[in-house]
């Protein structure tokens, strides 16, 4: 399902679109969900910028769909996740994220986050990572600055070397890492996002667009993956055989 190059790209980079996955009857079907959300639990008049539902995934199966069900060439957007891992070792997540990015929203994040529940080191605290991130996009996001993700490439393996060489006590949301350029991430409706948990990424602005940006993210982990905490922040490629048998 994933060529060579693609894997070599997500090992280099961190992360890799892989375009139209995900039927367009299946995004119809989360828009749809996702608007009985909002009218039930509106952001707040005048908000703008990110707004979002953590729905449990076993509740909600318009929004698991797109994850699951099998698109227009036969394969889920889960089986792309899987062929980044070891065989049979992804599990289906138990929540979805609906993330909204309201128009207008003038802002630029200054520095990315890799998911923790801290900020800064915390002695004791054990590390709450996963493994990687799958993200449907529900609306097109073909220009920048229309509440795009924003990614730091390359930095799934700098937060492993800092993380070797300083320790997992270090372990919190903004490890202190020298930074390249970020990208921001465009992609059509029905492309699939696929990203390492170590990677730095944060939200962008939604200000020369119209539309209010909409994603679905699914947080997938490997079996057993809470109880090797060292070694998932220390061995980027700990869960990832392909990515291992090629770099």
């Amino acid at each position: 399902m994933l060529s060579d190059e693609q894997l070599k790209e997500f090992g280099e980079r961190g992360y890799l679109v892989v375009p139209g996955v995900v039927a367009a009857e299946l995004v119809a079907g989360a828009q749809r969900r996702i608007d009985e959300l909002i009218a039930a639990e509106p952001p707040s008049e005048g908000q703008v910028g990110h707004h979002f539902y953590f729905p449990q995934a076993a509740d909600e199966p318009a929004l698991t769909a797109p994850l699951t069900a099998a698109g227009p060439d036969g394969v889920s957007a889960f089986a792309y996740a899987e062929a980044l891992a070891d065989p049979g070792l992804l599990e289906s997540p138990e929540q979805v994220q609906v993330a909204l990015n309201i128009p207008p929203f003038p802002h630029q994040p200054g520095r990315p986050h890799i998911d923790a529940a801290i900020s800064e080191p915390t002695p004791g605290f054990q590390p709450n990572s996963f493994t990687l991130l799958a993200g449907v996009f529900v609306t097109d996001q073909l220009s920048e600055n229309s509440g795009n993700l924003w990614v730091w490439p390359g930095t799934h393996r700098t937060h492993a070397e800092y993380f070797r060489e300083r320790g997992v006590q270090m372990y919190c949301a903004y490890p202190d890492i020298e930074l390249p350029e970020p990208e921001q991430v465009t992609a059509r409706a029905g492309d699939l996002l696929l990203a390492h948990y170590l990677l730095g990424h944060n939200i962008g602005g939604n200000y020369e667009s119209e539309t209010t940006r909409r994603m679905l993210y699914y947080r997938v982990s490997g079996r057993g993956h809470g109880g090797e905490p060292a070694r998932i922040l220390t061995e980027p490629w700990y869960e990832y055989g392909p990515i291992r048998a090629l770099i």
